[in-house]
């Protein structure tokens, strides 16, 4: 027996389609950092209760103060959550997109509770020993992908806050290690810290013009 899900299925459409067809418990997981040049790539999975988390929608399209308050639901509603960070010096050791792939895999592997089957956002990962699919733009269109997308955010975003603690001249309070034009005119300025990641070519330039 096969499923199709509709266009207009919502959010949920995924979710309880695989039910239907016997997966009882979807995982959805995604990452956030993996475009950053300082700081760790963070994935996050999540396995959702039945009933549907009000609110709930892809990390990019929440305030801030939504995101925060999504995580709190998730995390307390949630049948299992789970989140990694690989650090920047591993970043650069593997490659971004292999890290990539290892985060999401390291994410669904912590969950407390065993999925069905696993959904991720963009590129395929093996190695779960169940059903998966990718998914382009499945914190869009999936409800355990965007519940992962919004705990993988927000734990980043704390992190990278704190780190403006210890490293304030980089401003990573406010771009969270994005490769904006302040955080380039910062780097530029005061050349990498411990969390750059030193394979990106932006970084490796300051570090030739002698700015480490």
């Amino acid at each position: 027996m096969s499923y199709r899900i509709r266009a207009d299925a919502g959010l949920y459409g995924y979710e309880r389609g695989l039910s239907r067809a016997g997966f009882a418990r979807v995982a959805g997981a995604d990452e956030a950092g993996r475009g950053a040049c300082a700081g760790p790539l963070v994935a996050a999975a999540v396995v959702l209760p039945a009933r549907p988390l009000p609110g709930l929608n892809d990390s990019k399209k929440l305030t801030p103060r939504a995101r925060e308050r999504m995580y709190d639901v998730i995390v307390r509603r949630a049948v299992a959550w789970s989140v990694v960070r690989v650090e920047p010096a591993e970043c650069d050791a593997l490659g971004m997109h292999v890290a990539n792939l290892e985060a999401l895999r390291r994410a669904v592997w912590r969950l407390g509770v065993g999925p069905d089957f696993v959904l991720t956002d963009g590129f395929p990962v093996d190695g779960f020993g169940v059903p998966t699919l990718a998914m382009w733009k499945g914190d869009a269109v999936a409800a355990s992908v965007a519940a992962a997308s919004v705990v993988a955010k927000v734990t980043r975003d704390r992190i990278m806050r704190e780190y403006h603690d210890d490293y304030p001249e980089y401003r990573f309070d406010i771009h969270k290690g994005y490769c904006t034009t302040l955080h380039q005119s910062e780097l530029d300025e005061h050349g990498p810290c411990a969390i750059h990641r030193m394979n990106w070519d932006n970084v490796a330039r300051t570090v030739k013009l002698g700015r480490s």
